[in-house]
């Protein structure tokens, strides 16, 4: 078994959302942790654990950063903690469909996320490396995120539907 480690110097976990239907509204957590264990290179099989401190909600906007973790989102007091366990990691043509569950919140729902591998190096201190780009979809009132607001126009002010934009560099265990 081979273990790899989120090198989180190199990792961007993203996500993205619909503001008042036009425009899209961009963030990412900045602690977090996580390990993938595989029987060989190729990943097919591995198991994925992966934790993000929901406090490290950063939209680059103060306000809206501790709207989000209050009740009304995230209610980091209460839930400290998003995880993800996978229970598939399966080579679908050129990428991989990863199966798993999501924790957020109260909640937790099995989703699919689509990853695409780069390959395997090597790092400045002659270590291995793996990197992954990974992509999917959640509706956040799924996970009893459901706050939001009408305007005038009877346009929601938050969307439904949240898009994750990951960016995984793992670095082999000795």
């Amino acid at each position: 078994m081979i273990k790899w480690n989120i090198d989180t110097a190199h990792t961007s976990i993203g996500f993205k959302i619909k503001h008042l239907v036009v425009s899209t509204v961009r963030g990412h957590f900045t602690e977090f942790s996580g390990y993938v264990e595989a029987n060989d290179d190729t990943f097919e099989n591995a198991k994925v654990t992966f934790t993000a401190e929901a406090k490290s909600v950063s939209t680059s906007n103060e306000a809206r950063d501790n709207h989000l973790r209050s009740a009304d989102f995230f209610d980091v007091e209460k839930f400290p903690q998003i995880t993800f366990n996978s229970e598939s990691f399966v080579k679908k043509g050129d990428s991989f469909e990863i199966i798993g569950n999501l924790t957020m919140k109260d909640v937790t729902k099995e989703i699919t996320l689509e990853a695409s591998f780069a390959g395997i190096g090597t790092d400045m201190e002659g270590g291995r490396i793996a990197s992954f780009d990974i992509t999917g979809s959640i509706s956040r009132k799924d996970f009893n995120l459901t706050w939001n607001n009408l305007i005038e126009t009877g346009q929601a002010v938050v969307g439904d539907t949240v898009w994750f934009d990951i960016h995984v560099e793992l670095k082999e265990e000795k």
